[in-house]
């Protein structure tokens, strides 16, 4: 079974070098451009946390500058000391390497022409323009700038800091595509933005897993889904507010009764909570469906159903009203009650967090 302790710790030790292959920014990145070629063009496009030697996001919008029409790429790294055991592989062999600005400035890298005929980049020919004065955090007036002069901000952010990166990128008003954790839904910061329509998921990752190269930690998949150098981490997910064709796929449905008869896994996970039905919450006017498959066609009523629905989440067939926690975003005002826990509950049984929806009228389902 995969283990995430290497994210949980990235976090409490803020060491967030999880880099994303090549492959997997170019299949998220077709996704918007079929939903519209010029997305990217005439746009300055920030990446704000790679490392231009070595980021693939960086290579990626090199290799295809004149191909999406970009007006200029900027891509910043951030600066460790060179006597911090979180100093990566890569910067310690680096040709251009140089332990004492290092210590203290990141990596700048600008881009407003191609420069290579083939339209074919090496990550080796990539060569940072030159160190920005400070140590390039994204919270630095600095990289503030850079901010609000680009129109869109595409990278793998420090998973310590997702919440601020979030709110940093909303500050700034950007376009955005950007990877994360799909426990960042259950964050107060981020699921307002969720709830309102103003980020969404992007078309992701194959069942939500992702292999990023990370060479300080060991990868606990297992056997066959094991990658020398790299760390599979299940739950990733690309977060945006970029539409994409995925976006509005309609969900088809089956009514409540040819799930009752047919949906065997249904039937085990309702045994377990005693009920034969969909149950209503102890605590709260809406149904416990905990499988996205097994929403309904034939119940109009507030449903709570997993965080994972975000991934078939189409506005125009529904309406997001609140969650199980953080009971300010809950429906027309309504509380959670039963004292202060605000989980979800059926028997007196605690349920991991949901979201709660409603089918829109105007869907066609």
């Amino acid at each position: 079974m995969n283990n995430n302790s290497g994210l949980i710790n990235a976090g409490k030790n803020k060491n967030d070098e999880f880099y994303t292959q090549y492959s997997d920014i170019e299949n998220e990145m077709n996704a918007y451009i079929e939903f519209n070629p010029d997305v990217f063009k005439g746009k300055t496009v920030l990446l704000p946390c790679d490392d231009p030697e070595w980021s693939n996001f960086t290579k990626y919008f090199a290799n295809n500058f004149e191909q999406l029409g970009l007006k200029k790429l900027i891509s910043t790294s951030y600066a460790r000391s060179a006597g911090n055991k979180l100093l990566t592989l890569f910067e310690e062999q680096s040709p251009l390497y140089d332990a004492d600005l290092h210590a203290v400035r990141g990596k700048l890298f600008i881009l407003t022409h191609d420069t290579n005929a083939s339209g074919n980049i090496d990550i080796d020919d990539i060569e940072f323009s030159g160190y920005l004065e400070g140590d390039g955090d994204f919270r630095s007036d600095e990289v503030c700038k850079l901010r609000d002069e680009a129109d869109v901000i595409i990278t793998n952010p420090p998973f310590s800091l997702f919440r601020e990166f979030v709110s940093w990128v909303f500050r700034g008003k950007k376009k955005f595509i950007i990877i994360g954790h799909q426990n960042a839904i259950t964050y107060k910061e981020i699921f307002p933005y969720l709830k309102d329509n103003q980020m969404w998921i992007g078309h992701g990752f194959k069942s939500n897993v992702g292999y990023f190269y990370a060479p300080d930690y060991v990868d606990y998949a297992v056997a066959g889904q094991h990658k020398e150098g790299f760390i599979r981490v299940s739950g990733v997910m690309w977060f945006t507010n970029i539409e994409h064709e995925k976006r509005y796929e309609i969900l088809s449905l089956d009514t409540m009764a040819h799930n009752l008869k047919y949906n065997k896994q249904l039937l085990k996970k309702f045994a377990k909570l005693g009920v034969d039905n969909y149950p209503k919450y102890d605590n709260y006017d809406a149904i416990e469906v905990p499988f996205t498959e097994c929403i309904p066609s034939d119940y109009d009523g507030v449903m709570g159903v997993p965080i994972t629905f975000l991934n078939k989440y189409n506005p125009e067939q529904f309406e997001i009203v609140g969650w199980s926690r953080h009971n300010e975003y809950n429906m027309d005002g309504g509380y959670w009650h039963q004292g202060t826990n605000n989980d979800a509950l059926i028997n007196g049984k605690s349920l991991y967090r949901r979201i709660l929806i409603r089918k829109r009228k105007s869907a066609s389902l």
